[in-house]
């Protein structure tokens, strides 16, 4: 069992999709403190060869609530406000009819809180992408918030007989490999390799949401960007 646990983001930076993509079960950390000003609701996009942050309000956010009771803006204002400015950011870009009308798709859903929005885009691209990951959520699997940290970590690892945990590369100083070794389970940090592809821009632009990607990639080409990393 290949198992990873990475706090809910909204289309967030490709090295959270190759997570996604290189484990069997992918668990959405969402009985945690929300942070605000944070990556849970936020990222960025292109938009006239610029990085832009684009934000997914919600309401009443607090880093006193876990990220499992933090709402969505009822409104529908703010999500025709995103849809237009996505269209005008890529209505040129190859792949942008299907991944608009996957994006469109995604924000009609009239649910409550920002958890659910990022549950099922995440199921949604994973959907689009053929990728086979059971994603869950900490809050509905493990009673065990009186832990914390690694403690924490190691026994959603034992409850589900992991053999190897995996984690992105800056959680190096939180996580021992000794430790792990301990309990009989392999711990690799995930290194995304330096890529680039073609954008409508002079020079390429790194590090945005895999919402860019998607507009400039098909998904055979996005499964190769999956594969660009190194465990280590």
């Amino acid at each position: 069992m290949k198992l990873a646990v990475m706090q809910p983001y909204f289309f967030p930076y490709l090295g959270y999709f190759q997570l996604l993509n290189a484990v069997d079960k992918f668990i959405l950390y969402d009985d945690v403190n929300y942070i605000k000003k944070g990556w849970v609701n936020r990222n960025n996009i292109l938009v006239n060869n610029q990085p832009c942050l684009f934000t997914i309000p919600v309401q009443g956010a607090s880093q006193n609530k876990l990220i499992n009771t933090v709402e969505l803006l009822e409104d529908d204002v703010w999500r025709k406000r995103f849809l237009k400015t996505l269209e005008m950011a890529y209505k040129k870009a190859p792949f942008f009819p299907d991944v608009f009308t996957l994006l469109t798709n995604l924000l009609q859903s009239k649910k409550p809180l920002i958890i659910d929005l990022i549950e099922e885009s995440l199921q949604a691209v994973a959907e689009y992408l053929g990728i086979t990951t059971e994603i869950v959520r900490s809050s509905a699997h493990y009673s065990n918030q009186l832990l914390k940290g690694q403690d924490r970590i190691l026994d959603i690892c034992a409850i589900e007989k992991t053999t190897n945990y995996i984690n992105p590369i800056g959680g190096q100083e939180l996580y021992s490999k000794a430790v792990f070794q301990e309990h009989h389970i392999e711990l690799n940090f995930i290194k995304t390799r330096p890529v680039s592809y073609k954008q409508h821009t002079k020079e390429f632009v790194p590090w945005l949401s895999f919402i860019d990607i998607m507009m400039y990639n098909s998904p055979n080409e996005i499964k190769v960007l999956l594969n660009e990393y190194d465990l280590i």
